[in-house]
């Protein structure tokens, strides 16, 4: 699983990414170890229930980055990998709150985003404060600093989504002083992902607008998927068969999120768990199929800012 891959930030000097000459030679190191599963092969483990050794590559959200940087790489390697898109930025024409609080910690760090946060949210809109799973099991597998790690909890998981919005406005217009340029080619074109499409790459949903499941009612879940699966349908002109969870982790989805996939077509969707995909995720569980963190393996660490990991 990959999301940022880019060359050296140096503009965010808190932004936390993949260094694109890292991506590679990670593509290296799993050649070596175990080599890439195709995609022909990947579709008739799906059908015949049966897992084929080898990696496959995944990347979250829909950036630019994937079009600029990851897709001429795959293609150069002969490739494919598997976007997951979150279709309401096209809409919408804004960042995602979820990105929002990638491009603030990038700019001023975590540390000064909770104490702007602290000034702005009163204790009434953490409704999930005390939810456990989302205090224990978040951002287990990301080297963050603690301040970074509550900011992210508080906007994330914590605060009602009837107060978060408004709130991140706030906040964003605080610390950033506007979204005109924030936005620019932050995410993939239409055409870009059409071009994608055609070479071979897999276009997945990633919900609208990146929730966390598992604090929407089943009509507000119904709405995420059928209505990012339509649009990349449409954009597509082809069916789109697979999703992934905004965040991921069991905590993040229901059991009525999976059977509301089913109920759209889905065919399989990518949970974040990290281990191997086995007979029994494809037989009985193919709505949470795990998958690891690219930063888990050699040369899949973050860079930040203009720093790269020694």
């Amino acid at each position: 699983m990959y999301h940022y891959v880019r060359p050296e930030q140096t503009d965010l000097p808190y932004f936390r990414y993949l260094h694109l000459e890292d991506f590679s030679l990670q593509l290296d190191w799993l050649e070596e170890n175990f080599g890439f599963i195709s995609r022909d092969d990947f579709e008739h483990s799906l059908v015949d229930h049966q897992p084929v050794e080898g990696a496959i590559l995944t990347f979250d959200d829909g950036f630019s980055d994937h079009y600029h940087h990851v897709f001429p790489e795959l293609v150069r390697r002969g490739l494919w990998g598997m976007f997951y898109v979150s279709t309401g930025v096209y809409a919408n024409r804004t960042l995602l709150d979820v990105h929002r609080i990638h491009v603030m910690i990038g700019c001023h760090g975590g540390a000064k985003v909770l104490e702007t946060l602290t000034g702005l949210v009163e204790d009434h809109m953490l409704v999930d404060k005390d939810n456990v799973a989302f205090r224990t099991n978040t951002y287990r597998f990301q080297n963050n600093d603690d301040a970074t790690n509550e900011a992210k909890r508080i906007l994330n998981y914590y605060i009602s989504y009837e107060y978060r919005h408004g709130i991140m406005t706030s906040l964003f217009r605080r610390l950033m002083g506007g979204e005109e340029d924030t936005f620019g080619d932050f995410y993939l074109s239409l055409d870009q992902m059409r071009e994608m499409s055609a070479a071979g790459m897999v276009i997945g949903s990633h919900s609208v607008s990146h929730p966390v499941f598992s604090k929407l009612d089943v009509n507000a879940q119904w709405a995420e998927i059928d209505g990012s699966f339509t649009f990349l349908e449409r954009t597509l002109s082809t069916p789109v068969e697979t999703f992934c969870y905004p965040y991921g982790g069991f905590h993040n989805f229901t059991v009525e999120t999976e059977h509301l996939l089913e109920r759209r077509g889905c065919r399989f969707a990518f949970n974040v768990e990290p281990r191997d995909i086995d007979a029994r995720d494809l037989n009985e569980h193919p709505m949470a199929l795990p998958r690891y963190d690219c930063n888990m393996f050699a040369y899949g660490l973050a860079s930040q800012g203009a720093n790269r990991p020694a």
